[in-house]
């Protein structure tokens, strides 16, 4: 079973560090930090209690770095099914401490260990069986599925009272313990893929061994749920479901996967081609692959080749050693610039993913989400050099997150990669689960900053053009501006293009007036912000350059000035 990636709660700036050396041995957490008190975390909070108990109720596992007086009193409430609740762990603010709290049936105890274990600090473990026999048989290991849990506790009852067990099967974590192990013992803990009648005095284990091959995308749910009936194989010994890379995308894997809660791992040709030269069918060899040649368990009418097939590992299984994952490529948006402007989904891609593809000034935005991942740089102007190189580390089963300012679907990578997917395709990036997050686009920042100028209809043009002719660029300006649309130039100047924005200001200034109001926002919600006012014939090629978004106000815009001597620029919905 996966478990949930914790949540470490921090109320003050001090605990950062420490949350950040829990997470190094916690894949996929993310820290959580009181709002007005801590920066730089994964997501900020504005209500302790509200936030402790959405997170407990959705079943994930809780590390709060303060009084476990805290947690209990904001829990209490919701403490009600030990079968249910997340583990729950309290950490002293100097890492002296690590307390398990609840949870006990779903890890708290391993999972304070390795919190230990990293601050160098003995966990305070309070459970009776895990302190006597060294092992918790409430809560086996990752690999392990307890069938039972009902008659688990008079089962260690009876254990701690001077009964006496033998062991059916194998698992290390059970041989290597301190139970009162006996071949004519009264009791029996019995582990075996097998569906198997547990008893009050037996505890069964499923251990995850069962690798499930899939070869045919129309494989179904259904048909793989009564293969494990008909094998009498434990749906919980399932371990991964695996097929050939070609049809990764398939919604029945993962589906199947689903169902199932395991990953879905893999293989390529190259991985396969020994087994496939030996004369056993691709189902056969992508199961043998994943199970280390375990043992092949087929349908009882297997059609030929076979669409599906599992294998017996003989030891659990963990699907990070096999094969590869379903790769992922998340073309994001940053926002402006700020870290404030980034939204959560964006910020939780950036944690997730295990490559950053950009222009090397956006990803420096990213600021300490980058941290551990791996960087690829290039030129802002190779854009689909960019995109192929994105899709082919996505091809290999990487998380790849292609990073913009702004919106990524205006101006930026979004279009890049599609327009790659469209003219340059290969047959392995059919594999790819891609994903477009959504930005603050740097015309929304600037319209922000000043007021509500893009109030009513307008639209967004770009003065570059490297990409497209001068001529089309004139025939949009000369449109929108008849159109009365309030527009948005991107791209106003570089270094080598200094002429086109006098060239735009002249084609308006046939269709506005030159008092039209025009907002020049240049680094917004970065370092060196700054945004003015002035008007259309005012605007010359010395008023910008490529860090700078224009916003050319319709006839209907309006300045007011304020108070403060501050100025305000809005564009009003309806029309007089």
């Amino acid at each position: 079973m996966m478990m949930v990636a914790p949540a470490v709660v921090v109320l003050g700036q001090n605990s950062v560090p420490l949350a950040r050396k829990i997470i190094t041995v916690l894949p996929g957490a993310k820290l959580y930090g009181l709002a007005g008190r801590t920066w730089e975390v994964d997501v900020s909070f504005t209500n302790f209690g509200e936030t402790l108990r959405e997170l407990f109720a959705g079943g994930t596992p809780i590390i709060g770095i303060c009084a476990a007086g805290i947690l209990i009193r904001t829990l209490a409430p919701l403490i009600s099914d030990k079968r249910q609740e997340p583990p729950l762990l309290a950490v002293a603010e100097d890492g002296s401490v690590v307390v398990p709290l609840l949870g006990g049936l779903n890890g708290v105890n391993d999972l304070a260990r390795r919190i230990a274990e990293v601050l160098e600090v003995k966990p305070a473990i309070t459970t009776t069986g895990d302190i006597r026999f060294r092992t918790a048989l409430l809560s086996p290991p990752p690999g392990y599925h307890l069938a039972n849990p009902d008659d688990a506790k008079k089962f260690i009852s009876d254990l701690l009272a001077g009964a006496r067990v033998k062991l059916w099967g194998t698992a290390p974590w059970l041989s290597n313990s301190q139970l009162p192990i006996d071949a004519e013992g009264e009791l029996t803990i019995q582990v075996t893929e097998s569906l198997v009648k547990p008893t009050a005095n037996c505890l069964v284990y499923h251990p995850q061994t069962v690798a499930i091959a899939i070869t045919h995308p129309c494989v179904t749910v259904d048909s793989i749920q009564q293969f494990l009936t008909d094998a009498q194989l434990a749906p919980a010994s399932v371990a991964a479901v695996v097929a050939p890379l070609t049809i990764a995308a398939s919604p029945a894997i993962q589906a199947i996967a689903a169902t199932y809660n395991v990953p879905t791992r893999f293989f390529t040709p190259s991985q396969l081609e020994s087994l496939l030269t030996q004369g056993y069918s691709l189902a056969e060899a992508i199961a043998l692959t994943a199970t280390g040649n375990g043992q092949l368990i087929s349908p009882p009418s297997p059609s030929s080749p076979p669409s599906h097939i599992a294998a017996i590992s003989p030891q659990p299984i963990d699907p990070n050693t096999i094969g590869q994952p379903r790769g992922r490529l998340a073309i994001i948006g940053t926002g402006p610039g700020g870290a404030k402007w980034m939204s959560p989904e964006v910020k939780e891609i950036l944690t997730s993913a295990t490559d950053l593809v950009g222009y090397k000034t956006y990803l420096n935005l990213v600021g300490s989400l980058a941290d551990g991942k791996q960087r690829h740089e290039s030129d802002n102007r190779e854009e689909i050099a960019r995109a192929m190189m994105a899709l082919d580390l996505a091809a290999t089963g990487r998380y790849v997150a292609v990073v913009s300012s702004g919106d990524p679907g205006i101006y930026a990578m979004a279009a890049a990669v599609f327009e790659v997917l469209d003219y340059h395709h290969k047959p392995e990036w059919d594999s790819i689960d891609i994903y477009v997050a959504p930005g603050i686009s740097a015309m929304q920042a600037a319209a922000a900053t000043i007021g509500a100028p893009l109030g009513h209809d307008f639209c967004a043009i770009s003065l570059s053009d490297i990409l497209k002719p001068w001529s089309i660029i004139e025939q949009r300006i000369a449109a929108a501006a008849q159109a009365d649309f309030v527009i948005a130039f991107y791209n106003p100047v570089s270094r080598d293009r200094t002429w086109q924005l006098t060239e735009a200001r002249n084609i308006l200034l046939r269709y506005r007036k030159p008092s039209t109001p025009v907002v020049l926002a240049k680094n917004v919600t970065r370092p060196g912000q700054t945004v003015k006012v002035i008007t259309l014939e005012e605007l010359a090629a010395d008023s910008a350059d490529m860090r700078t978004v224009i916003l050319i106000g319709s006839t209907q815009t309006r300045t007011i000035e304020r108070s403060d001597g501050s100025i305000s620029v809005y564009t009003p919905r309806r029309y007089e």
